[in-house]
């Protein structure tokens, strides 16, 4: 699954560069979609990332490409591959910016773990 992000003003700390924690709040929700549309009818939540590390500096302008790929399947939880790529409008290069494995488990409305039923899976 892919989406893309357009880096506005409101996204960009004081020094112009984009805010580490809308990156991260972007990987965590363009993740849990894929998660939620592959898995109809699991309430998903996110219990971890694998790794934290900015690779390049985002400026204003930049489309971003967040490419988010099933990596493992249990019981009760999912793992997601999370790539950003970022476009530079003015060339049109892409490059690799940001890379993560997030984990989501499945609950019931109680909010304890409960299994994947394979009808849930798209």
């Amino acid at each position: 699954m892919e989406n893309h992000k357009l880096v506005l003003p409101e996204h960009l700390n004081h020094y112009g560069y984009l805010f580490g924690g809308n990156l991260l709040k972007w990987v965590d929700e363009y993740a849990w979609i894929a998660a939620t549309l592959e898995h109809p009818g699991c309430k998903f939540v996110t219990i971890g990332l694998d790794k934290v590390e900015f690779r390049k500096s985002v400026r204003e302008g930049a489309i971003l490409r967040f490419d988010i790929r099933l990596v493992k399947q249990g019981s009760t939880s999912v793992r997601y591959q999370v790539t950003v790529y970022a476009d530079d409008p003015d060339s049109g290069e892409e490059q690799s910016i940001f890379s993560t494995v997030l984990s989501f488990v499945c609950l019931d409305s109680a909010g304890n773990k409960r299994a994947i039923n394979k009808s849930d899976s798209g």
